[in-house]
């Protein structure tokens, strides 16, 4: 009885007999429990020690003529303050008088510290307790007591009602117990009064004869959610007729569960459950065995539809009848809080479960189940009768329900070993149930139900306990077996990874017809599948085609998947074609990832079926290519060495059959596009001519099919053996079920019962199995069998329905545009997709699963990004459609950014591959790709985008921008800015987020970058006139590069006019390049230049102290090899790239930068060639000139030979006038051809063009053109410089260059091949002399022997200088303009 105090005898058995006025205050100060004790008059009033800290006192009538009681009462009111301690306060057997009542209400009145008061066996008065009048109002405000118990004093209701009173307005006591008091059904009553106002009761402990008073107790708590424990006690008589005390009701608020026991009528149990309705405080409510009626079954269903904190229900052996158990399904509908439910030992049948296993259970595909929350029940009995009706609501709810954990028949003597069986046939498919307990079912017996459940567990792991105890077979002893398989579900282990599948080439090949309409490809297909299957009866399209004309026939442009099985090889023939189709099938074409496939392109010979007028060849020509464009645009390879197939095949051949000399050009023709297709495409040579409607006329072209789709899969890559195997399955199943969406769910079904590789075997093995899964799943995706949405958890066994049927919806949806934005309401687009999917063009193969709803095509179109939403994760959010949108209805274009300060940029990209074209599928897809994309880099504040079919305008970060399409069927791209910012910031912008997007939707394709003309940004001229309008961005980067560093900054380009129908729309103009270029892109040509210089001064020997202003690097920037030298190169390397980015921060500075080093490099370029020139200047006196060069004469034009190669012919050798600094090429120079280079030719030359030339092309690539005329006949000097030079050394050191910076990276390369390259220059004059040893013989052969003749063949005659006296072969116009310079020597 909670803390009751209870007295025992003292240790020391010491008694004091004593008057109240001797006591010894200092003997009790400590005490802490008073227990008052009423004895006989002849033992007297005394005092004993319990302990140290408890007192019990005697208590007798009367003692010397005064009440012994009253007098200690008042001595402890008057001694209050040396009792301050005493906190437990207990009265056994005291008749209390009104004086007593008080004096105690006064020492339990302020300055108390009593915390229980106990009253045991008390007598208060013999009508209406008055002396429990003073104690009501003093506990009314008392503010120490915690506990106040009452046993066996028969206060009555009136004592109730007072203590009730008192506790309504009491905010200290927790705990009320009243024992054995009769306070009757009035006293519960104003107890219940009390509960519902007093939120400070912790415990409530009721005995009362009678259980009358339970209901409105507990019914209290429940109503006002009060969280306090309740014990309630009663009495009953047992079948002997003795009463005996029972428990009524129990609540646990710390666990939140209520028992309720029985003695409780049916009224009582209806408050009770009427105040669970809204309270939320109980989790589990058990009333088993409680008999229950259908009106408090009633009632209950209104508890389960209000009530969110139950969680278990208990209401075993209640005699629940099939009409209570209606209401509690009722119930069950609106319940989505309810986990557990025990309904077994009840007496409902199969009519109650029906109902019961309703809510729990689909009946149709359209259908979602209305309860997911109940995970656990049971149900059953001895009494119990399942029937047929039970057993088939039983079954339903097994292979429907997707939420019920645990289910248990318990004791049923109904069920039948075939009904035993059904039920775990029904278990198969189910993957949530994880307990079945049959426990004491008569059913459960016999070797059949024995395989039938072992059968089970071996296609369902999921299962993890099965309990058939008490069951015939469990008395037999068969059920070890069971429960080992059990066991084995639990512990096996698959392997970690996927390798373990077997490969196999795959068996299954699309057959792509593509063509216009009005082609005849149905008619084809009828006669192809007619033969290959010559005994089938003919389908009903050929037979409509033997009754009416062919042109109504395959007018009709049906969609439908078309299957024909030969041998173990599947060919799905798709009819793909019609430009009004576009849409759709540019989407359908573009997941075709190459698997095993190949393409007829059909076109008829006829401009229409209804006449014989042979089409134009130019006209077939230009069908052809535009199919095989769109082919090799759309298709992916399997492989880089396997080309998509392509066979021609021409319909309408028996209308113009009596044209003999047709086929010819027509052959031509196709061998003409072999030729241009080559390298994309594998053309059958051979075109088939045939008469659709004739299964003669297509033989070959059938033959011809089954070859290539059998060589074809033997070249493809191999894919797992269960691919195969499924693609069978499906098929069945689809033709079984008539459906082409499958969930995941039920494609994880089809795997376990019939992919034992697939199959799951053990709960532990669940994510690797459906890794296995999702790889076959996508493995099928590539072979082109199945579209998978995996996040959707989708697949589409129908690609072409798909995209056709479906996507192609979107055609449809412009009228319900609203307004100009293109944006629609997702429900109403939602609705509108509902209605299409409902109504199906009429004559289709295939219906889509009832499962597959509007939503599901929106959220598929969301992940093949064909849409996107407006606000995502709001389900009324608008949608953008990019598809359906159409022309802008404005006239002029405009920016809508228009200040003074405003700049223009504009880049072109465009595919110069005349192969392929941006289907119509790209742009939609783009647009709704770099919207989220821009969302996802979080642009969305302050971001817009709008958008026009075929174009996106966007303004990110005050920059706006248009990316539009070119031509349609075009391969090129405009993006366009506009902005008060630089330029620089213009392109980073493009180069950061436009450019990658796009290039990422076209991976296939290689686009080149172009500079668009400012003003042509700037005044949007159209796309059609901005062909001379624009500059290869690699163009006016090579330019820059041929130009010395002083003419870079300055540079312009200039435009021509743009004229349309001899108007000029805009006049001719100039631009900068460092207005056009950005900064990034300027550095970059800089960098090359800095890199061309590093080379040309390690070729030159340059010494490092001639570079006033290169970089000194110390010996200790040498890098240790060692983990802190590393570290400590690393941070050099930082310190260094600081330096540079601080130095180059200008261009202006840069260019400054670059003139100085180029002029000192050019003045060591000119002193190394002077040098050469003058070379052994004894040797013969310089009777011949040394600087000559060899040009090739093929194609009428001159180029400059920098390689020789034995064998080469049609070369002619120059001599370059040599005055000094100012050399150049020689015009109208005759020269003497060279007829073949042989051996010995290219050993005396080679060492000199591998090294003059070599500063040749460098001095002529920085645009130190000290050899005026040379540049012309160079065309590529990239090309040449690569040829000339290692390319990795190349490369590598513009790496160091633009690292480093472009003096120091020279003093750097210099320093390390200073010593290799001192004896460069007496290296290259051993080889002019070899070389000059080769001029003389060769001249010599050509009969040049004189000065003379070498004066009327090169143009030159030889001079001496003045100064220095060096040899020199010049021009006659160096000669008249340096005569002071230099003097003539005799020829």
């Amino acid at each position: 009885m909670g803390n009751r105090m209870t007295t025992v005898a003292s240790p020391s058995r010491r008694e004091y007999a004593r008057d109240v006025p001797e006591i010894d205050l200092q003997i009790y100060k400590d005490l802490e429990n008073i227990a008052f004790y009423h004895v006989p008059a002849i033992t007297g009033s005394a005092l004993s020690m319990e302990n140290e800290r408890s007192l019990r006192v005697h208590i007798c009538t009367e003692y010397n003529d005064v009440n012994f009681l009253h007098r200690f009462l008042h001595h402890l009111v008057e001694y209050k303050e040396e009792y301050r301690n005493v906190t437990n306060l207990l009265f056994h057997g005291i008749e209390w008088q009104t004086e007593g009542m008080q004096l105690l209400c006064s020492f339990l009145g302020p300055g108390s510290n009593v915390k229980q008061v106990e009253f045991q066996k008390n007598v208060f008065s013999t009508k209406s307790a008055p002396a429990l009048v003073p104690f009501s109002e003093m506990l009314q405000r008392n503010n120490t007591i915690k506990a106040v118990v009452f046993s066996g004093c028969r206060i009555g209701s009136t004592g109730a009602t007072l203590l009730a009173s008192a506790l309504a307005n009491n905010r200290s006591v927790e705990e009320l117990q009243v024992w054995e008091d009769f306070i009757g059904s009035k006293g519960a009553e104003e107890l219940s009064k009390m509960i519902e106002v007093n939120y400070m009761l912790k415990l409530l402990i009721i005995f009362d004869n009678s259980s009358i008073a339970a209901s409105p107790l507990i019914s209290a708590v429940l109503a006002r959610n009060r969280r306090v424990e309740v014990h309630i006690w009663g009495c009953s008589r047992d079948t002997r007729g003795v009463m005996n005390s029972c428990k009524v009701v129990e609540f646990l608020p710390e666990t939140g569960s209520i028992r309720i026991y029985n003695n409780i009528n049916s009224t009582g149990l209806q408050r009770v459950v009427c105040a669970l309705a809204w309270n939320t405080a109980v989790t589990t409510l058990d009333m088993s065995g409680v008999p229950l009626k259908p009106k408090w079954t009633k009632e209950f269903r209104g508890v389960l539809e209000r009530n969110r904190s139950l969680k278990s229900v208990k209401l075993s052996k209640c005699s629940l009848s099939d009409k209570a158990v209606v209401y509690i399904a009722a119930g069950l509908f609106k319940n989505n809080y309810l986990e557990s439910l025990n309904l077994d030992g009840n007496r409902f049948g199969g009519v109650g479960l029906e109902h019961l296993l309703c809510p729990l259970s689909t009946f149709s595909p359209l259908q979602r189940q209305a309860n997911t929350a109940l995970k656990v029940l049971s149900f059953g009995g001895e009494r119990a009768n399942i029937g047929g009706h039970g057993i088939t609501a039983v079954l339903q709810m097994l292979e429907t329900n997707q939420s019920l954990v645990q289910l248990a028949i318990c004791n049923d003597a109904s069920l039948r070993p075939s009904d035993v069986v059904k039920i775990f046939k029904s278990l198969e498919r189910n993957a949530t149930l994880r307990g079945l307990s049959l426990k004491g079912c008569k059913g459960v017996e016999g070797e059949v139900v024995l395989q039938t459940i072992l059968g089970t567990l071996q296609v369902n792991p999921w299962i993890e306990e099965i309990d058939l105890h008490e069951t015939p077979l469990h008395v037999a002893g068969k059920t070890g077996q069971i429960y080992e398989k059990l066991c084995q579900n639990g512990s096996l282990v698959l392997p970690n990874d996927l390798i373990d599948l077997p490969l196999s080439a795959p068996t299954c090949c699309r057959v792509f017809l593509c063509g216009q309409e009005l082609t005849g490809k149905s008619t084809l297909y009828n006669s192809i599948n007619q033969c290959m299957n010559p005994m089938k009866s003919p389908p009903m399209d050929v037979i409509r085609t033997l009754r009416a004309p062919i042109e109504q026939v395959i007018g009709t442009n049906k969609t439908k998947i078309n299957t024909m099985i030969d041998g173990n090889t599947k060919l799905t023939i798709c009819n793909i074609g019609g430009h009004d189709e576009s849409f759709s099938l540019d989407n359908f074409m573009s997941v075709v990832h190459g698997g095993p496939c190949f393409f007829m392109i059909v076109s008829s010979m006829v401009v229409k079926p209804a006449n014989r007028y042979p089409k134009n060849i130019d006209e077939i020509e230009r069908e052809l290519i535009y199919w095989l464009k769109f082919l090799v645009s759309s298709s992916r390879r399997v492989s880089q060495s396997f080309l998509p197939c392509v066979t021609i095949v021409l319909t309408q051949y028996d209308k113009v059959s009596h044209l003999p000399e047709r086929l010819e050009p027509i052959a031509t023709a196709v061998q003409r596009i072999r030729e241009y297709f080559q390298s994309y495409a594998e053309i059958y040579p051979t075109v088939f001519a045939v008469d659709a409607r004739s299964s003669v006329s297509v033989s070959k072209l059938t033959h011809h099919m089954r070859m290539t789709a059998k060589t074809i899969l033997q070249r493809v890559p191999q894919v797992y053996a269960v691919c195969n195997d499924l693609v069978k399955i499906l098929y069945d199943w689809r033709l079984k079920n008539n459906k082409v969406v499958i969930r995941w769910s039920d494609f994880c079904e089809i795997c376990q019962l019939n992919i034992p590789a697939l199959r799951l075997r053990s709960r532990r093995d669940v994510e690797k199995v459906d890794t296995r899964r999702r790889a076959i799943a996508k493995s099928l995706h590539d072979l082109g069998e199945i579209l998978f949405f995996e996040e959707l958890g989708v697949l589409i066994m129908d690609c072409e329905w798909f995209y056709q049927e479906v996507i192609g919806l979107l055609a449809t949806l412009k009228s319900i545009k609203t307004g100009s934005s293109g944006f629609v309401h997702r429900q109403d687009l939602e609705k509108i997709l509902q209605e299409k999917l409902c109504n199906q063009i009429p004559g289709t193969n295939w219906r889509p699963d009832a499962s597959f709803q509007g939503y599901d095509v929106i959220n598929m179109l969301l992940e093949l990004e064909l849409c996107y939403e407006q606000d995502p994760g709001n389900p009324n959010t608008l949608l953008l459609v990019p598809a359906i949108l159409e022309e802008s209805k404005e006239g002029t274009q405009k920016w809508h950014l228009t200040t003074p300060d405003c700049r223009y940029a504009g880049r072109r990209l465009e595919c110069k591959d005349t192969h392929v074209f941006l289907t119509t599928e790209f742009f939609p897809r783009l647009q709704v790709r770099l919207h989220n994309k821009i969302m996802c880099l979080g642009q969305q504040q302050g971001a817009v985008y709008n958008l026009e079919k075929n174009l996106i305008y966007t303004v990110i970060n005050g920059i706006h921008v248009r990316v539009q399409l070119g031509m349609k069927l075009g391969s090129s791209i405009d993006v366009l800015a506009c902005s008060s910012r630089s330029v620089t910031d213009m392109v980073r912008l493009f180069h950061k987020l436009i450019i990658p997007t796009i290039l990422n939707l076209s991976s296939s394709m290689t686009f080149e970058e172009s500079i668009i003309r400012p003003d042509c940004v700037k005044y949007l001229i159209p796309h059609r006139f901005l062909k001379t309008q624009q500059l290869p961005l690699k163009n006016i980067k090579q330019i820059l590069l041929s130009l010395p560093a002083e003419s870079m900054y300055d540079y312009q380009h200039t435009w021509s006019a743009v004229e349309s129908n001899k108007r000029i729309i805009l006049q001719p103009g100039s631009d900068h390049a460092r207005d056009m270029l950005s900064e990034d892109d300027f550095h970059e040509v800089l960098h090359h230049r800095y890199y061309d210089l590093q080379h040309l001064a390690s070729e030159l020997a340059v010494p490092q102290d001639s570079q006033q202003q290169s970089e000194i690097i110390t010996e200790t920037d040498v890098v240790d090899p060692s983990i802190l030298g590393i570290a400590k190169g690393v941070e050099m390397v930082l310190q260094r790239l600081k330096r540079v980015e601080q130095g180059i921060r200008d261009l202006k500075e840069e260019i400054a930068s670059l003139r100085y080093y180029e002029y000192h490099l050019v003045i060591e370029l000119h002193r190394k060639m002077d040098y050469v020139m003058n070379y052994n200047i004894q040797l013969e006196e310089r009777k011949v000139p040394q600087m000559f060069y060899l040009v090739s004469l093929e194609n009428r034009s001159k180029r400059l030979v920098t390689r020789i190669l034995p064998g080469m012919r049609s070369l002619r050798v120059h001599m370059l006038c040599e005055f000094r600094r100012e050399m150049h090429v020689v015009e109208d120079q005759v020269g003497c051809d060279l007829i073949q280079v042989d051996n010995q030719a290219v050993k005396s030359l080679l060492p000199y063009m591998s090294k003059f030339m070599k500063l040749l092309t460098f001095a002529l690539k920085i645009g130190a053109h000290f050899i005026v005329g040379m540049g012309e006949m160079i065309p590529d000097l990239s090309r040449e410089v690569v040829h000339l030079l290692d390319s990795s050394t190349m490369y590598g050191a513009a790496a160091s260059a633009a690292s480093v910076g472009a003096l120091g990276a020279a003093a750097l390369y210099g320093k390390g091949r200073n010593s290799s390259n001192q004896g460069g220059a007496s290296d290259m004059g051993e080889d002019m002399k070899a070389a000059r040893q080769w001029l003389v013989d060769f001249l010599k052969g050509q009969g040049i022997l004189t000065g003379m003749d070498i004066a009327q063949r090169f143009g030159l005659w030889r001079v001496r200088y003045r100064d220095d006296g060096h040899i020199a072969w010049i021009c006659r116009k160096h000669i008249a303009a340096r005569e002071e310079e230099i003097f003539e020597l005799p020829l």
